[in-house]
C-alpha cells in the first residue's frame, strides 16, 4: 500500500480592501503573473537569476516586478548576500480565492 504525503494547505489570510486591490493590481500585469506562476511551479525558493533566465526581461524590469509582487504581499524575498530567492507567501492566494468565491452567485436561489 502506497502512502500519500499531502502538503499542508495554508490557512487563508484575511485580506483588507487595500491589500486585495494591491494584489489584483499586481496580478493584472502579464509579466508579473508569469513570474508568480514560475515561483509557484518551482516548489522551492526560486533564485532571481533563474527567474530572469526564464523570462525575456532585463534585470531592472525583473527587479521592478519582484518589488511589486513583494509590496502586494504575494511573495517573500530572502536575501543572501548578492543573491535573492523568491517564495510565495503562505495563505495569500487562499485568501484571494475566498474573496473571489464569495462573488459567485451559484448559491443564489432562482427567481
Amino acid at each position: 500500500m502506497q502512502e500519500t504525503l499531502l502538503e499542508p494547505v495554508a490557512k487563508p489570510l484575511r485580506l483588507s480592501g487595500a491589500r486585495r486591490t494591491a494584489i489584483l493590481k499586481a496580478l493584472a500585469d502579464p509579466r508579473r503573473f508569469e513570474l508568480l506562476q514560475r515561483i509557484a511551479r518551482a516548489g522551492c525558493p526560486l533564485g532571481c537569476a533563474e527567474a530572469r533566465a526564464a523570462l525575456p526581461i532585463s534585470a531592472a524590469t525583473l527587479s521592478h516586478h519582484v518589488k511589486e509582487l513583494e509590496t502586494a504581499g504575494l511573495i517573500q524575498v530572502r536575501r543572501e548576500g548578492k543573491f535573492h530567492f523568491l517564495t510565495l507567501r503562505s495563505g495569500v492566494m487562499q485568501g484571494l480565492i475566498a474573496i473571489l468565491s464569495a462573488l459567485d452567485t451559484d448559491h443564489c436561489p432562482q427567481r
